[in-house]
């Protein structure tokens, strides 16, 4: 059988963690050899968009290493490199050279993103950028300005919604606007 799998030039162990990554979105990369082939097969982390999830499938990285990065980027802190990275992290930039292949560091510019459709953080956002929001208008994205600084960020749709005081309906409308 393995015969056939070379002959084909399909290496039965890259075939092995093909099936793995598309069975399971979540699964954890176990070595570096792994982290190899998962970015031969082209599985890429965008280090400026990753979740706790995608960072967790890296191996090495703890739930509370993974959150830090997650909330560093949340409060607009952007990677550029594996050491910043690495800096973030406190630990030295040798130990996470071997992520480096299936890591990606893009830049985004929040003004060109949201002229393009992406979702806006409100976090991050100025009353400009909001009220380029369907259904925010001026007094509202004053409202989530003002909110934000004296109560601090807004840690999900829920939270932004009940500190704002916002209806059902109208939340349902900006929820396909909104990222946090």
């Amino acid at each position: 059988m393995n015969q056939n799998w070379l002959s084909f030039g399909i290496n039965p162990r890259l075939q092995r963690l093909r099936t793995k990554l598309s069975c399971d979105p979540y699964y954890r990369l176990q070595s570096g050899e792994e982290i190899a082939i998962a970015a031969q097969i082209g599985v890429q982390i965008d280090a400026n968009q990753a979740t706790v999830d995608d960072w967790l499938r890296l191996p090495g990285l703890s739930i509370h290493q993974a959150r830090s990065l997650v909330e560093l980027s949340r409060v607009g802190v952007k990677f550029y490199c594996i050491e910043d990275v690495a800096a973030a992290l406190s630990i030295p930039s040798q130990r996470l050279k071997p992520l480096e292949v299936i890591l990606n560091f893009s830049y985004y510019d929040d003004e060109a993103t949201e002229s393009l459709g992406y979702k806006v953080n409100p976090n991050m956002a100025t009353v400009e950028s909001l009220i380029k929001i369907p259904f925010i208008d001026i007094s509202l994205a004053q409202a989530v300005v003002d909110n934000r600084l004296s109560g601090g960020a807004y840690r999900n749709l829920i939270d932004f919604q009940q500190r704002l005081n916002l209806p059902g309906d109208a939340i349902a409308q900006l929820m396909y606007y909104l990222k946090f």
